[in-house]
Order: C-alpha cells, then sequence, then structure tokens
C-alpha cells in the first residue's frame, strides 16, 4: 500500500528528470521509451508528475497499460501553476517541496534518474546519501545518459568516496539498458546473504 491508501500491485521505480525537455526533443523522446519499457518490464512507474521528463515516462508507462504515479506539491505549483500531466493515474499530493522529495526518493523499489539540473541532481544525491549510511535500504540507482557519467567521473574522488559507495551507483547510456539493470541488480540483491 502506498502514501495515498491504494494498493499499487507491481514494483515501483521513481524516475528522477528535468521538466525542461518539450515533446519531439530527443530528452522527451527517450523518456517516453523508458516509460514504456519500465511497464513491460512489469514496473509501477513514479515521478514528480508535472512537464518535462516527468510528462515523457508518464507518457510512456501510460501508452502502454502501466500504473503511473505523480507525485505533486503546492509548493510548487505557487510558483508554476499547473497540475499534473494528463497521463498521472494516481497523484499523490504534498504541502510542501520537501515531503514530495522525501517520497519520490523513499517510496520506491527502484530509482533511475534522467538528465536533469539543480533538482534532478538533489534527488539523486539524497538518495545516493541515504543509501550510503544505511537510513534507507540499498536498491538500483541507474544513472541515465553521459551527462552522469561526466558527473560521477568529476565527483568522485577516492579520498572522499569509498568504492562500495560508488558501486551504489549504476550507469546506463540508453532506456532498456537502464531496466536491464534494475532487474539485473535487485536479482543479485536478492540472492546476496545477508
Amino acid at each position: 500500500m502506498n502514501a495515498a491508501g491504494e494498493t499499487v500491485s507491481r514494483p515501483v521505480v521513481s524516475v528522477f528528470g528535468s521538466s525542461a525537455p518539450l515533446p519531439g526533443s530527443i530528452a522527451y523522446t527517450q523518456a517516453k521509451e523508458l516509460g514504456r519499457w519500465l511497464v513491460l518490464a512489469g514496473y509501477a512507474v513514479a515521478t514528480g508528475g508535472y512537464s518535462g521528463t516527468m510528462a515523457a515516462v508518464s507518457e510512456g508507462a501510460n501508452g502502454a497499460g502501466g500504473h503511473v504515479i505523480g507525485v505533486t506539491c503546492e509548493q510548487i505549483e505557487l510558483f508554476r501553476p499547473l497540475g499534473p500531466n494528463p497521463w498521472v493515474k494516481q497523484e499523490i499530493r504534498y504541502q510542501s517541496l520537501r515531503e514530495r522529495l522525501n517520497h519520490l526518493v523513499i517510496e520506491n523499489d527502484a530509482i533511475i534518474v534522467l538528465p536533469g539540473g539543480i533538482g534532478t541532481l538533489s534527488e539523486m544525491a539524497l538518495a545516493w546519501s541515504l543509501m550510503q549510511v544505511g537510513e534507507m535500504p540499498a536498491r538500483p540507482i541507474v544513472l541515465l545518459g553521459e551527462q552522469w557519467q561526466r558527473t560521477v567521473d568529476a565527483f568522485v574522488d577516492p579520498q572522499y568516496v569509498r568504492p562500495e559507495h560508488v558501486r551504489l551507483l549504476r550507469l546506463a547510456l540508453d532506456p532498456r539498458e537502464a531496466v536491464a539493470l534494475i532487474a539485473s541488480v535487485r536479482d543479485a540483491t536478492a540472492e546476496s546473504p545477508d
């Protein structure tokens, strides 16, 4: 059962990404494809519920007959007055951005991070940090796209980030690979002894 009191029978993948990409752009098309592949692999999809790649993932998932969760908040709508995208089947609404962020980061079985800006970076970093310190059980975090390869390469210094913490992240170059990585990491985690 999720925060809205509805039962979701499939594992949920939170997808983080930018609100900027427009329909027809490469980023939008890739995100739409990701939504489709997630549903075909048996996942429900959770996004921030608004525009850009959030809409694209939702559109792709909805088109494949999947369950789409949009996690929205009043604080965002104060400065950007728009409601959830039309492909959201279940809206989970919070008052503050912090509550929304916590839900997206914690209430999932896996995470895929698309290219994005400061908000996307903060979502990825929070999930990574909570797993690193054990506050949140480990689950797949897949970073999709060359932007993330460059970001991780620039950020990771062995003096500050241990190899086992770097291994919490997986890198993928296309949506199909990202979905396959989620399945392989989940299978490996299920097989490993406690």
